[in-house]
């Protein structure tokens, strides 16, 4: 049996190793001709700690995730704590670390550990052709591949969704812009293994340690969609964004290096009903877009991938394995999905009055509830 997985990035790379595990070949191919990642960093929550052991690139989480060891959140003009506490009681629970990680380390150390000349660069799918014995890919380039399965992880925008669901589904926007980058840990900033976020105004602004000394940063506003982009102008729009915040907020907007700071509209998609057609499964962001307001949507992609594995492990028969593989899926990435946008609309102040009511609850909290959420949330993946 032969696989031919679309898309380089987190999920399909998972998805290649996984099927190779299960004793299929896989061809992978990539549309760009050199994978630039979107985003700084990347929270690897235990969840997706587990995963990538089970496909045996553990090591590559416990060499660059960062020592990420309490969280806090601060109020947004005086940087006081509202909460602060040890994740301790988390990673003792769901046994393993959260483990934040540069998206670029990541993505390099994952396509050397699948061999990077064993994927194929600038291979952008125009269409897919399904038969009673395979199934067929073309490119732009006028190549064409042909295997038994397509795995369709070509990102949020995928070319191939239409293929499995029958329509092209709109991306919403989530009502938010968010700015990320890596800057070296400043303990005038925040403590160098904790999750740091301030939050007030329906904005926050948060930091993240990842490895070798750095903080991944991010700054969420709520704005209108399409607003010019503008990197010369990108401190002082933070500035203005910020102004009256706290010390430690004007000291990380002067740190940050506008030609290395990302900014992004934030999108998802209403979670679908399916995720296979015939021999073409969607994986990955292909998937299930989602904002990153619960950090998992490359755990979900790592997720997806451990049990597409196992679906072809307990199944040769390809509609069988994808059957497996969409049951066991479907409802845990829409509770992902649905799950990441209730917390977006709290975060980002859609309705101000629900907003200031979960900073009032930050004043109370003592960490039992947040960890009791996050582990609900990790324990639901395949892993346990």
């Amino acid at each position: 049996m032969k696989a031919l997985v679309i898309g380089a990035g987190i999920g399909g790379l998972s998805a290649a190793v996984a099927l190779q595990q299960a004793g299929i070949e896989c061809e992978v191919f990539e549309a760009v001709t050199e994978i630039k990642p979107v985003g700084a960093a990347i929270s690897i929550w235990p969840n997706g700690v587990k995963c990538m052991q089970h496909l045996g690139m553990g090591e590559i989480i416990e060499t660059y995730g960062g020592p990420m060891r309490s969280m806090a959140y601060q109020e947004y003009r005086s940087g006081a704590i509202m909460t602060r506490f040890s994740l301790a009681p988390l990673i003792e629970r769901v046994a393993g670390r959260p483990c934040p990680v540069s998206r670029a380390e990541l993505q390099r150390e994952m396509l050397d550990f699948w061999g990077r000349d064993r994927v194929q660069f600038g291979k952008r799918v125009t269409e897919a052709q399904e038969d009673a014995n395979g199934v067929t890919v073309r490119f732009s380039d006028g190549a064409s591949a042909r295997g038994d399965v397509l795995i369709a992880a070509d990102g949020s925008r995928s070319a191939l969704r239409p293929a499995v669901l029958g329509y092209a589904p709109e991306r919403r926007y989530a009502g938010y812009v968010n700015w990320n980058g890596l800057v070296e840990i400043d303990e005038a900033i925040a403590p160098a293994d904790q999750w740091t976020t301030f939050v007030g105004e329906g904005k926050r602004v948060s930091l993240m340690p990842v490895a070798d000394g750095r903080f991944y940063f991010f700054f969420d506003v709520p704005l209108p969609a399409g607003l010019a982009e503008d990197r010369s102008t990108l401190r002082a729009d933070l500035r203005r964004y910020f102004s009256g915040w706290a010390p430690q907020v004007q000291r990380l907007i002067a740190a940050l290096d506008p030609a290395t700071t990302n900014r992004i509209e934030i999108h998802d998609i209403e979670p679908f009903e399916r995720l296979t057609s015939g021999r073409i499964a969607l994986l990955g962001d292909a998937a299930h877009s989602t904002t990153p307001d619960i950090g998992q949507g490359g755990c979900a992609a790592m997720e997806d991938a451990v049990v597409l594995g196992d679906a072809f492990r307990t199944h040769r028969d390809i509609a069988a394995a994808l059957q497996q593989y969409e049951s066991r899926r479907c409802e845990r990435v829409r509770d992902l999905v649905l799950k990441a946008r209730k917390r977006c609309d709290i975060t980002h102040g859609k309705d101000m009055a629900l907003t200031q009511a979960w900073y009032q609850e930050l004043q109370q909290e003592s960490g039992e509830h947040i960890i009791n959420g996050l582990c609900d949330t990790i324990q639901g993946g395949p892993l346990g």
